[in-house]
């Protein structure tokens, strides 16, 4: 196993270093070009649409829909991943990270608003939607969405969720000495499971409604934290951000090893912590009861910031500000990773810093785990409306929690990372071929609201009189 996880971590690199991130990069460049940075633009039309009730409540408000996708988006990598890409490349991974949200902001927008276009009614009468739908209704491809489906639950709900499980329990190895090998893994698996299945069996739209509370109460309470740093140590923050921008441009120190550089690790945190093109948030756009598409293009645009810009970006300055790059555990072995973000809040908050830390992870993985549950629900349903086959699925999906806090992840986690590649791949062909409808209802947006006309939408306002929703029955007026 030990030599089959060095395969695939080298596979894992190469996949990602020298292949996705360069598509990535396109795809964002490319929309921020086509659409003129209206993910920037239309922030405020993002904001006013957050607060758009929906017509049902059965159904999903943009909120809502936003804060599934930051639950999926905002984890374990806005903390470890960040402070890597520090310690590893540099700190002007900062800088790049934060160029990459806002092209890749654009290719969110052009992706959740082909979710929007191409969602369907579910058995609920709310929505559900996402690539796997687009690409068999936008492109006349069933059996590429059904790979799609496939690809993107085995990554979701078994890689990352099994992921998301273990580290959770890890994160208590700080206090119970010899932690692998005592019962509590299979205690704290047992109650992560249990809490899993209560949220997955839950009806109605649950995993939104707990989103919609948990995500902002974790994400103002880490913030709320990285503010005191920050405001502490606020006679060194101008240094921080020198230290940022001189190393983001180091050329020099970069000639010798870009593949290891503050570049590549920055675009890679950047791109991989908000999964902006990969195709998982259009999975949460597409439940949205909004007015119009490019509506909740807006919305999913912020959902890119709030990762990347404001979450990432939080654990960058206590990194920076704590002044303990280089320092070392008892071992002689660089601090990195959680461990050094809880020595950073260590020493600047003492032992409740630690235990921060501890809290954070479980809260930042929790919302992983109920997150990407709901991407791998949504692409369960596309294959099959079974409803025996649901309730299978999601006893699976309790156990991959309950297992995942007792089993080593260094071969799951590559096999989830090469997998998510192929997932992505596929996503951004297909948002690449239907792209014009994209655009279209991004400029039949723009003309309706410089005319002063409602923001409403019909398919056939870009010329689809073929969708399953956006007919004049169900017009929703604009708020």
């Amino acid at each position: 196993m030990t030599e089959l996880g060095m395969i695939l971590d080298k596979v894992d690199g190469y996949i990602y270093t020298y292949y996705l991130i360069f598509l990535l990069i396109a795809a964002g460049v490319y929309f921020t070009i086509k659409i003129g940075f209206a993910q920037i633009r239309l922030i405020p039309d993002g904001l006013r649409s957050m607060i758009e009730k929906p017509q049902s409540s059965d159904n999903m408000s943009s909120f809502q829909s936003l804060m599934v996708a930051t639950a999926s988006r905002v984890g374990t990598g806005n903390v470890a991943g960040v402070t890597t890409a520090i310690v590893i490349g540099g700190p002007g991974a900062v800088f790049w990270m934060w160029l990459m949200a806002i092209f890749g902001s654009a290719s969110a927008f052009v992706e959740s608003t082909l979710a929007q276009i191409y969602k369907q009614k579910d058995e609920k009468n709310g929505f559900k939607g996402g690539p796997a739908y687009y690409i068999e209704k936008g492109l006349n491809k069933r059996w590429l969405g059904v790979l799609f489906a496939v690809i993107l639950i085995l990554t979701y709900a078994f890689g990352f969720n099994e992921l998301q499980s273990y580290t959770i329990a890890s994160s208590f190895a700080y206090y119970i000495p010899n932690f692998t090998s005592t019962h509590w893994p299979v205690i704290i698996g047992a109650v992560m499971a249990l809490l899993a299945a209560y949220c997955f069996f839950a009806k109605g739209q649950f995993i939104g409604k707990l989103s919609g509370i948990m995500v902002p109460v974790m994400a103002i309470l880490y913030i709320v934290v990285g503010m005191f740093v920050f405001f502490k140590n606020i006679t060194h923050v101008p240094d921080a951000f020198a230290l940022i921008f001189s190393n983001a441009f180091d050329f020099k120190a970069m000639s010798g090893g870009f593949v290891g550089s503050c570049i590549v690790y920055g675009i890679k945190r950047g791109l991989f912590s908000n999964e902006a093109g990969m195709g998982s948030a259009p999975n949460a756009a597409a439940s949205a009861d909004t007015s119009h598409p490019a509506k909740q293009g807006a919305v999913q645009s912020i959902s890119v910031y709030i990762d990347t810009l404001i979450i990432c970006s939080t654990t960058a300055f206590i990194d920076l500000l704590s002044n303990q790059l280089g320092a070392v555990d008892a071992n002689g072995q660089l601090l990195n990773g959680i461990p050094f973000v809880q020595q950073a809040l260590k020493s600047q908050m003492g032992s409740i810093g630690i235990l921060f830390v501890t809290i954070s992870i479980f809260l930042f993985a929790f919302s992983s785990v109920i997150g990407n549950f709901y991407y791998a629900e949504a692409n369960m349903k596309f294959i099959t409306s079974s409803e025996s086959a649901m309730v299978v699925f999601k006893l699976i999906c309790t156990f991959v929690v309950f297992i995942g806090a007792m089993v080593s992840m260094e071969v799951a986690w590559s096999v989830a990372d090469i997998i998510m590649a192929a997932m992505a791949t596929i996503n951004l062909i297909a948002i690449f071929l239907l792209r014009d409808k994209a655009f279209a209802a991004y400029h039949d947006y723009m003309a309706k609201k410089k005319a002063g006309k409602p923001l409403n939408f019909l398919g056939s306002d870009i010329g689809l009189d073929n969708l399953d929703c956006w007919h004049e029955e169900d017009l929703k007026l604009d708020a």
